[in-house]
Formats: structure tokens, C-alpha cells, sequence
């Protein structure tokens, strides 16, 4: 793989974004069929590129001899005055995906790197993110990673 270098999304990269997300969704779909649809998309291109252009929700791409081949989603959150959560601010990663196509090559560390250096600049107190039991993966690169489970999402099917 050519030199990796990881910077802020821009409007030219929504055809390899929307290719991307749909990989994602294919991963959660062969999951969990029965909560998410197969052949869609998770964003319209006005909505993509509302995220693109919104600081509070910034989108990182890791680029290889000119090719997109991953992204991480962020959301910037921060509960002022709450009556029961303190004021952290927090960078949450909604969404993290690296190209199947070269999955073991690194991509996903330098871009969780990145991910983490950036939060650590807007002065964040912690970094989260939500991954589904369906994609141990995922849920192996994160520990690999150093993060621990913050809360358990369950449920009981009907």
C-alpha cells in the first residue's frame, strides 16, 4: 500500500464515502437482517454533505495513492448544565470503516490515531463509540485498540 495520509473529508470523496457506507451496511445487514436493510444508503447526498461541511460532525478519510480506503464518521458532544452528566466533552465515533479490499494493512490504526490526536486537540475528555455484537471484528480491533466496554446495550427479541 502507498503512503497513507489521513485528513479531513471534502466533497469529492462522497462517491468513495457512499461505496464505503454501503460495505458497512452489508456487514450489519449479514448480522442482523432483521434490523437493517439491504441496498440502501444511510445518507442522501445533501445530507452527506451537510456532515461534510458541519465541524461539530467531522469526517476523516485515510488516503492511499489517491484512494479513499477508509473513514471514521465523529460527532462532537458535549451535555452543558445536565442535571446528572458533568460537562466532558466528548468525541464520539458514529461510524469507522476501512475498504474490505485492504483490511489488515493498518488503515483503521492510523485513522483511530488520527481520530484520537484530533479529540485530544479540541479538548476532549474521551473518545467512544458503539459496536454490534454481529461484528467481532470490529469489536477485536477496538480492544486491540485499548478501548473497554462503557455500557452494554441489550435486548430480548419478541
Amino acid at each position: 500500500m502507498n503512503e497513507l495520509t489521513v485528513r479531513r473529508a471534502e466533497h469529492k470523496d462522497m462517491p468513495r464515502l457512499i461505496d464505503l457506507l454501503n460495505q458497512v451496511l452489508m456487514v450489519h445487514h449479514k448480522g442482523r437482517p432483521d434490523l437493517f436493510k439491504a441496498n440502501c444508503r444511510k445518507y442522501t447526498d445533501p445530507e452527506l454533505a451537510e456532515i461534510i461541511d458541519d465541524d461539530g460532525r467531522p469526517i476523516f478519510v485515510a488516503e492511499s495513492g489517491g484512494t479513499v480506503a477508509g473513514y471514521a464518521f465523529c460527532v462532537i458532544i458535549q451535555h452543558l448544565d445536565d442535571n446528572i452528566l458533568t460537562d466532558i466533552k466528548t468525541l464520539y465515533i458514529d461510524d469507522l470503516c476501512v475498504d474490505e479490499t485492504v483490511r489488515g494493512r493498518h488503515v483503521g490504526s492510523a485513522l483511530y490515531d488520527y481520530v484520537l490526536d484530533y479529540a485530544r486537540s479540541i479538548g476532549c475528555y474521551n473518545v467512544t463509540l458503539n459496536v454490534w455484537a454481529c461484528n467481532p471484528g470490529a469489536m477485536a480491533f477496538y480492544e486491540s485498540r485499548g478501548l473497554t466496554p462503557q455500557k452494554i446495550g441489550m435486548e430480548k427479541i419478541l
